[in-house]
């Protein structure tokens, strides 16, 4: 029983950097059901060998795990399934520009590329951007700078406001069929009808009224006095169905379109881009649904073919800011230090953490297009990233909220010690681990977690180094005296493995916002912006500014 819980608990340990006492369990349980007759043994050994692996270095957990057989479990390879009707397809990403692209947008940005590359078709970015309120210049140059980080191929861009004129005469042509009126009522009093089912004055008005109307909506209306209103049904089921809105007057200056007063709503820029661009598929989530329905009127009004509409379900994504709106409303008022901060769920904050865009991808695609709804893995995309940082990834201590150790009487005490930096990968060379001794005594730091649980008599095992026996503790400073050299007198002892540095002051940026503070090895100073190092038992992070202190942004366990 013991050797089983040991294997999965190094198992557990090597795979997250530390053995989960319940993760362990249902592995156990899986390969040895037989286990349960001695539940209250099982778990009374479970606490204590995840204790023990759990108290090793990550060196030991991978030189302990060599003597044990795991079956390899199969892997499915996950695809995504084939688009109805699909030969050569022309799809769209089309966003907002009020920012940067967020963890939410890689959905449709993702999904769209995956399928115009599999049918070697056409991938249009489209910024729908009639909306003058909502625009911010700099995001046009910020979401195609994300799509390039996230390796979305997109063949053409196209920005709305620059095609203004199409949807004048667009609408100009439904005022003349008569699928469309210019409604002077007040918002109020319209809405009190529609709720209604009864038309307003305006709708029974002739083509040529409706076109002088709509001729004096560019330069004599006011912001509000006046809207082109599609004809529908007003006996729908849904009141925001009848009669919707589809060309408005907007008095703020748009920094693309300068001049300019008119601007068509979503629904109709929309249905009559999609048409001139040849849509074959829209994908998009189900909260669309009824916006597919408001579109199809025009479809129809016009005759035009419509593209294959594709409706997934909702993404959760938990624990991030994924408003726009909101993100930018905290970057004015000082809550958020910027578009980069941690706590948002923007692409350029993901690639602060050191999350690489093959594994947001591959979380992405996990997801797919079926129609329910989901929340997004975290835990597999940092499954997925941690695939492809690993190996890459030096080793060094980090010690948070440090507390002085002093050892004394330093005969057998050596001012350098030498670790791999990598357990794994000898070519990423060796470092060097440095004491700070003077006299009879070496000073280095431990992490406050680790002062805590000391006591007088205690023997911790310094990674890498030596065993020492605490022989005081007060003041946020603790004293002992060399014990024995022997890793193997540390296992016999139950000694604690604890971190110690205290060359590099090391600042690391959390994903809640907070700062933990502590110290670092020598060789962090040798790091670059961008490097994506392991802090042990602590986790990923990424360097993202060198000097005093080394800041880091953590990424993931």
């Amino acid at each position: 029983m013991r050797k089983v819980i040991y294997k999965y608990a190094l198992k557990n340990a090597l795979d997250y950097g530390r053995a989960e006492p319940k993760a362990v369990l249902g592995k156990v349980l899986q390969e040895k059901p037989e286990f349960k007759k001695n539940i209250k043994e099982l778990l009374s050994l479970l606490d204590e060998v995840v204790k023990e692996v759990n108290a090793l270095s990550p060196e030991e957990v991978r030189r302990e795990i060599q003597g044990f057989e795991f079956v390899a479990k199969k892997k499915e390879k996950k695809a995504l399934p084939d688009l109805p009707g699909a030969e050569k397809v022309v799809l769209r990403f089309a966003p907002n520009p009020s920012g940067p692209l967020h963890l939410g947008h890689c959905r449709a940005a993702v999904l769209n590329d995956e399928y115009a590359k599999r049918y070697s078709g056409k991938l249009i970015l489209r910024f729908e951007d009639t909306d003058p309120a909502r625009v911010d210049p700099e995001a046009y140059s910020m979401v195609e700078e994300d799509l390039r980080w996230l390796g979305v191929e997109y063949h053409e861009v196209v920005i709305q406001s620059e095609h203004l004129d199409n949807y004048y005469r667009y609408a100009r042509e439904l005022l003349k069929m008569g699928k469309a009126y210019v409604c002077t009522c007040s918002p109020e009093e319209l809405r009190a009808l529609r709720s209604a089912g009864k038309a307003c004055g305006c709708r029974d008005k002739g083509s040529e009224e409706n076109l002088e109307d709509y001729s004096r909506m560019f330069n004599e209306f006011r912001e509000g006095e006046a809207v082109v209103r599609l004809k529908t049904s007003l006996t729908l089921p849904d009141p925001t169905m009848r009669d919707f809105v589809i060309m408005r007057i907007s008095e703020k200056p748009h920094p693309r379109a300068p001049g300019r007063r008119v601007y068509p709503l979503y629904n109709f820029a929309v249905a009559v881009d999609d048409h001139l661009m040849g849509m074959t598929h829209v994908l998009r989530g189900k909260d669309h649904l009824i916006n597919t329905r408001k579109q199809e009127f025009i479809y129809d009004y016009f005759f035009w073919p419509k593209p294959k509409f594709i409706h997934y379900g909702l993404m959760k994504v938990e624990g991030l800011e994924l408003s726009t709106s909101l993100m930018a409303r905290g970057i004015k008022e000082g809550k958020y230090r910027g578009w980069e901060d941690l706590r948002l769920g923007t692409l350029i904050a993901l690639r602060r953490r050191g999350i690489r865009p093959e594994a947001i991808r591959r979380a992405i695609i996990d997801v797919g297009i079926k129609s329910t709804d989901i929340s997004f893995s975290w835990k597999n995309l940092y499954a997925y990233n941690k695939e492809l940082i690993d190996r890459d990834a030096k080793r060094f201590f980090f010690v948070p909220d440090p507390r002085l150790l002093i050892i004394k009487d330093t005969g057998g005490i050596k001012e350098k010690y030498i670790a791999p930096s990598h357990p794994e990968r000898q070519e990423l060379g060796k470092r060097e681990l440095k004491f700070e001794i003077s006299g009879d005594e070496a000073r280095t730091y431990i992490s406050g977690m680790d002062y805590k649980r000391l006591k007088k008599g205690d023997v911790i095992r310094l990674m890498e180094a030596f065993n020492v026996q605490i022989m005081e503790k007060s003041d946020g400073t603790a004293m002992g005296m060399l014990h024995s050299h022997s890793l193997q007198e540390a296992r016999r002892l139950r000694a604690p493995l604890i971190q110690w540095a205290s060359q590099v002051n090391v600042e690391v940026e959390m994903p809640d916002g907070d700062t933990i503070r502590g110290y670092g090895e020598a060789g962090l100073a040798e790091t670059e912006v961008g490097d994506v190092v392991q802090f042990e038992r602590f986790g990923f992070s990424r360097i993202d500014k060198k000097g005093d202190p080394v800041v880091a942004c953590y990424t993931h366990r």
